[in-house]
């Protein structure tokens, strides 16, 4: 963050609270949907919609002088974050919103652990043991032995881990040209990736569940440029606690749209996980280092 604005701590919670019903609505749209679409295809769709909302960027990217290697690095990220957004619809369609939800705190986490082994970021014994109580968080949720681990489980462990590495990438991508350059390569990517897979299980959409997907990539928009309006005014660190109130909502949503049975120690859970990511960025922010560990919503799709 810049150091000549003016940090603005309410504008940037209120942007943030904004942000996580926004994110919330992309959430409840595609429980709404089900497994009545293939989760490749409806992940093709939302991204394939919201193309439109990439028009502005175009000159951004014309402009932009790109080697060789920064293609093989985007195309990199966006084949690999093609995966876990189809990973991502399919463990909505099929596991609990509350457990999708906290879940997905978990990328923040993946994040810390890849910094330290591919980009040499020290891992202090502080980061070992939130890194650990996270992991614990992630057991709760889980609890193997006591209830059954299904395939949406799984699918959303996978997608944490891949959203991650997706996260480092966009981290080292940065560094080499501008942050409109790299959110529509992640699009036009993902988009490209997707198509394989959608194309395998494809079965023609009408026009409500069209409908439904452009809302949702028009939300699941509007929810990044809000929490980019976010840390504009105000320190990771500031807006990051805000990010637990979208597990209340997650939480609620299941309970009183979809009725989803309220599981406490899935809330448990993520509030461990939740808890473990807002230390690792509140150190960061003491060590006055460049931030890695990303806030929970920055991985969402």
């Amino acid at each position: 963050m810049s150091t000549d604005r003016p940090i603005r701590p309410v504008l940037g919670i209120f942007w943030m609270l904004v942000t996580g019903l926004l994110f919330v609505g992309v959430t409840a749209l595609v429980k709404y949907l089900g497994p009545e679409v293939p989760a490749p295809q409806a992940a093709f769709l939302r991204y394939a919609l919201g193309l439109i909302f990439l028009l502005p960027m175009l000159p951004a990217v014309a402009r932009a002088h790109l080697s060789r290697q920064d293609w093989g690095l985007f195309a990199l990220r966006g084949l690999g974050h093609s995966i876990a957004v189809a990973l991502w619809f399919f463990a909505m369609a099929r596991i609990p919103i509350a457990d999708v939800t906290a879940m997905n705190y978990l990328a923040p986490i993946y994040v810390t652990i890849g910094a330290a082994v591919f980009l040499g970021e020290k891992l202090a014994l502080r980061r070992i043991l939130a890194i650990g109580i996270a992991l614990i968080g992630a057991l709760i949720i889980l609890r193997p032995g006591f209830r059954e681990v299904g395939s949406g489980h799984l699918a959303m462990l996978a997608a944490a881990v891949v959203f991650g590495g997706s996260y480092l990438l966009a981290k080292m991508m940065t560094d080499r040209t501008n942050a409109t350059v790299v959110v529509a390569q992640l699009s036009f990517w993902v988009t490209l990736g997707l198509i394989p897979m959608a194309w395998s299980v494809w079965e023609t959409p009408d026009l409500h569940t069209i409908t439904i997907l452009m809302v949702v990539a028009t939300l699941a928009t509007a929810g990044h440029y809000t929490m980019t309006l976010a840390f504009s005014v105000a320190p990771v660190t500031v807006t990051q606690p805000v990010t637990f109130l979208q597990l209340v909502w997650a939480v609620s949503l299941g309970a009183f749209v979809f009725g989803e049975p309220i599981d406490p120690w899935v809330v448990v859970g993520g509030l461990v996980i939740l808890g473990a990511v807002s230390f690792i960025t509140w150190r960061e922010a003491v060590l006055k280092r460049r931030t890695i560990t990303p806030p929970a919503n920055a991985t969402k799709v």
